[in-house]
Parts: structure tokens; sequence; C-alpha cells
């Protein structure tokens, strides 16, 4: 058979919140009334990574390849979103985690995440 190969996940973006599916049949899912951080992460060669967070440092990992108008325009609805900030972040060229929203009332500390 010919064609596009399976692609390693999918992310569907909802009223409701993000989930992502993976090949492997493991899924990540967050509400949007939970996420309480966003943090972009670049690393060289690699596609950007929008890091979406609970409180309890929970949450749901969102490649940037696999991002539509429908998740940037989702964002939005958080309080005090700036798309401009998130979009400098995900074209720097500098490899690392840049956190560029944080819930008005975050919790005291999220824990620092490993990327694979």
């Amino acid at each position: 058979m010919h064609g596009n190969p399976m692609p390693d996940s999918y992310v569907y973006v909802t009223e409701e919140g993000v989930t992502r599916h993976y090949a492997d049949g493991s899924v990540e899912a967050l509400a949007w009334e939970d996420v309480v951080e966003v943090r972009v992460v670049t690393e060289s060669g690699e596609d950007v990574l929008y890091i979406l967070l609970d409180r309890d440092g929970e949450g749901c990992v969102v490649p940037r390849s696999a991002t539509d108008a429908t998740f940037l325009a989702r964002l939005r609805y958080l309080p005090d979103f700036d798309l401009e900030r998130l979009t400098l972040a995900a074209d720097s060229t500098q490899d690392g985690v840049v956190v560029v929203w944080r819930s008005p009332d975050p919790p005291s500390a999220l824990p620092d995440l490993e990327y694979d």
C-alpha cells in the first residue's frame, strides 16, 4: 500500500479541552478550565511543543505541527493570553522552555518537566 505514513499522534481541540492520542494507544487530555500554565519548548531540529499543565503538573503535550487555527483561537480564551508572546517563543532559534502564560491564580509551584 502506498500513501502517507501513520502519524505518531492526533490532537483534538474542543470547547471542553484538548486531547492527544498517541499511536501506542495512550492518551493525554486536559480540560481548558484546568489549564494553569502554557509552556513552549524549542529544540534545534525538533518540532516546537506547546505544553498545557494543570495544578498538579499533569497535562497535554501538543506539537506545533499538530495545531491549527482552532487550537490558537481557543488559547485566546485563557485570561489575558498573549498570542504574540506564544508566537515569539515558538519562533525562537534558541533551545529552551518558556512559560508564555500562567493563570492569574496559579498553584505555588509547578514541577520542572523533562520532555522527550
